[in-house]
């Protein structure tokens, strides 16, 4: 394939900066058969997620490798990684830099050489609104301290992960020199968000995790929480796949060292929509969500920890 030289890419991306041609050749993409826009595709409705510049990669491929005179170039196969191998992120984003990612990672490493953690949260961004979002809002931190502080509780929940990432945090130094009682953790969501990944897939990789947590803290209990549903409304590919895999990951569970529990329902309405004062843009919780979530595993936790 021919290189691909900065004037020749200059020279197209100035044809195609017009508003009206940029339209026409993949403004379609971005949009729901409606018209509308999933904020899965931009987050705040003008500036792309990570699988909106896939879309427009994959738009304009076909038409700029005719342009430059070579061979269109594949996707990379993202959705073929194996979900039950440990790895970092593969690509970055402006709001989640590789610094921020490792900084995260190694803040996490710090806080386990530190000890004392009873209870172990483990998870996304939505295990990290519990208690530190770096400087964002904390919806899920005044819940916190009233369920966990008293707990020696700690919260390895990182924006932006994917199975494969907190299966490489773990194997990473994270859980390296402590005995928790639990282990909470929720995770897959972004699989579903940021990748096209299969229920089955998905189910591997968290497989995957549960059986490292097993190996490397054989006295601990995970708790393992099907993934949250996501989106408005019941019935969207979101929750269908999502569904999925909580049926498959509910049968990891095996009664002694491994609970599972679908705190799904309490999330939503009775029609299965999804309301913003739980969810603001139905992915990620208010402080009233976080009540929701600690309220219903409160029985299972104290049972747990050995409480009851």
């Amino acid at each position: 394939m021919r290189l691909r030289t900065p004037s020749l890419v200059a020279i197209l991306l100035a044809v195609l900066s017009s508003v009206s041609a940029v339209a026409e050749l993949i403004g379609g993409k971005f949009t729901n058969p409606d018209g509308t826009i999933s904020k899965e595709i931009m987050s705040d409705f003008v500036h792309l997620t990570p699988k909106g510049f896939e879309i427009w990669a994959a738009a304009i491929e076909s038409k700029l490798a005719e342009l430059l005179g070579d061979s269109p170039i594949q996707a990379a196969v993202i959705d073929a990684q194996d979900l039950a191998k440990p790895s970092p992120p593969i690509h970055y984003s402006g709001w989640l830099t590789r610094a921020r990612w490792h900084n995260r990672h190694q803040r996490f490493v710090d806080r386990a050489k530190q000890g004392n953690i009873d209870l172990l949260f483990l998870g996304d961004s939505i295990t990290q609104g519990w208690e530190d979002k770096e400087g964002w809002s904390t919806p899920g931190k005044s819940v916190w301290a009233v369920y966990y502080t008293q707990r020696n509780a700690a919260g390895f929940g990182s924006g932006g992960d994917i199975v494969q990432n907190l299966h490489w945090r773990i194997t990473h130094g994270e859980i390296d020199g402590i005995a928790p009682k639990v282990v909470v953790l929720m995770i897959g969501t972004n699989n579903f968000g940021l990748y096209k990944d299969s229920p089955q897939d998905v189910a591997r990789g968290i497989e995957a995790v549960v059986k490292t947590l097993r190996e490397k803290l054989p006295n601990s209990h995970v708790l393992l929480l099907g993934i949250f549903p996501r989106g408005e409304k019941p019935g969207t590919d979101f929750r269908n796949r999502i569904r999925a895999a909580n049926e498959l990951v509910s049968k990891f569970a095996d009664g002694r060292h491994v609970h599972y529990m679908d705190i799904g329902g309490k999330f939503t309405n009775p029609d299965g929509t999804i309301s913003k004062e739980i969810m603001p843009e139905f992915l990620h919780l208010t402080t009233k969500g976080y009540e929701i979530w600690a309220a219903a595993i409160e029985s299972k936790l104290a049972e747990l920890l050995g409480e009851k």
